[in-house]
């Protein structure tokens, strides 16, 4: 019977859009994409292939989910959840107060600073998001700052874990690549500090050039000296964890995994001493990690599956073609089709599946053309990082939307990212065009 509905003479061309044509229903039906991408990769696997070839995917399945570096995607996970339970984030905030209080717009400079405390001691963006939604956006708006400036900080602050180290999407390049995470993490550290001095300058250029946009410092706001100690002691122990984790994976003294562990001991032990260590945060946490590392590890499966199979079917092979052949093979011109090709799945897929599915086909490429794989680990971010923030479906409005005051809607917040979304799109062309600004280090 299967015989008789084989479709493999239809050609790979065809069979490509085939496949393409199945996902975008499935996708638009709501179904998720871990889900999406299983189903059509049996559906392949049967009428093109042959039942056969199960095997060889169930393998590709297990050399997935059995990596060891893989472990370092829940620990990481672990560290934000608890973070995200404990005061840990108020008191940074607080603390960024003393340091930037007197600056035209210091709540929206330190507002940056922790975003990138945060992303150094999670690697993940929806948990930073929220807690800069509840911590910053309240109080910028309580104080008179311009909402799309305040909106537009904390959706872009939020969204840093992208790019500052141990981010959990390079983790996943890496993995997907084959190449040193640590590395990865090393080219990223420039880029990333980059990106968030360049929404400081913007935002200081404008609270500077338009007055209005920020309200002046008010001397009622100020902490006593003690206030100020209470505040810092609470925040050293979990500083000292995040630069701890980072300085062992940077000078080679752990592996990222083995620096994961490290970080969530350490950021558990400062939750402890800050006693707000509760069973039912312990819990919470748990559950927490394990909802996002299953989402992770669900997408990786179908996408690793799909791969397979249309490896088999020669379409890695066609696609290689194609993208090579694409502006007469100049190296430049088919960086652009990447950037643009993972641009457009960006704002409809998630960031892992784009991941799973583009890099596959992606790297090998690169390395053909004579790139550097870690450069480009470090441009894919940069691009999701853009992702992360344009319409119709970037990760870090939703995420704020839900903890925003009601009147903030979703098309103000879209409209309040544009112009960090231009900061990240001339990051990225200056990634592009300077690789030395992530390969420095070599």
């Amino acid at each position: 019977m299967i015989e008789l509905f084989n479709i493999s003479s239809m050609g790979i061309q065809s069979g490509s859009f085939l496949m393409l044509g199945m996902m975008i229903i499935l996708l638009l039906t709501g179904m998720p994409l871990a889900f999406a991408t299983g189903i059509v990769a049996i559906f392949f696997t049967v009428f093109w292939i042959g039942p056969n070839s199960a095997s060889i995917l169930a393998s590709r399945v297990y050399s997935f989910t059995t990596s060891y570096v893989f472990v370092a995607v829940p620990m990481f996970i672990l560290m934000a959840s608890i973070l995200d339970k404990s005061g840990i984030a108020k008191d940074l905030f607080n603390a960024m107060k003393i340091i930037s209080g007197k600056i035209k717009g210091g709540v929206a400079v330190q507002t940056i600073f922790v975003a990138v405390f945060l992303a150094a001691m999670s690697g993940i963006i929806g948990g930073e998001t929220i807690l800069l939604g509840l911590l910053a956006l309240p109080q910028m708006l309580r104080l008179g700052y311009d909402r799309k400036l305040a909106i537009g900080t904390v959706t872009a602050g939020g969204a840093l874990g992208t790019m500052v180290p141990p981010s959990i999407v390079l983790i996943i390049y890496g993995l997907t690549a084959n190449v040193s995470i640590s590395d990865l993490f090393t080219a990223s550290a420039v880029p990333g500090i980059m990106l968030a001095s360049f929404y400081i300058i913007y935002v200081l250029i404008r609270c500077y050039l338009n007055p209005s946009l920020a309200p002046n410092y008010d001397k009622e706001e100020d902490l006593s000296f003690i206030e100020k100690i209470k505040i810092f002691k609470g925040v050293i122990l979990p500083i000292f964890v995040a630069l701890s984790v980072l300085g062992s994976i940077y000078t080679g003294i752990a592996s990222v995994t083995e620096a994961s562990a490290v970080g969530v001991v350490g950021i558990t032990l400062s939750t402890y001493l800050r006693k707000e260590l509760t069973w039912n945060l312990l819990k919470e946490a748990a559950l927490q990690t394990l909802q996002t590392s299953g989402m992770i590890i669900w997408i990786g499966i179908g996408a690793s599956v799909l791969v397979g199979v249309y490896n088999l079917m020669g379409g890695i092979e066609f696609i290689r073609n194609v993208i090579l052949s694409f502006g007469g093979g100049e190296g430049i011109y088919i960086i652009i089709l990447m950037m643009v090709i993972l641009f457009f799945l960006g704002m409809f897929l998630d960031w892992v599946g784009v991941a799973l599915l583009t890099m596959p086909i992606f790297v090998p490429i690169i390395i053909q053309l004579g790139y550097d794989p870690i450069w480009f680990g470090v441009v894919f971010a940069m691009n999701m990082q853009v992702s992360f923030l344009s319409p119709p479906f970037g990760p870090a409005a939703f995420y704020l939307k839900s903890v925003a005051p009601p009147d903030v809607s979703l098309k103000e917040i879209f409209l309040a990212a544009l112009p960090f979304i231009m900061l990240q799109v001339l990051c990225l062309i200056l990634l592009i065009i300077f690789p030395q600004i992530t390969l420095w280090w070599q």
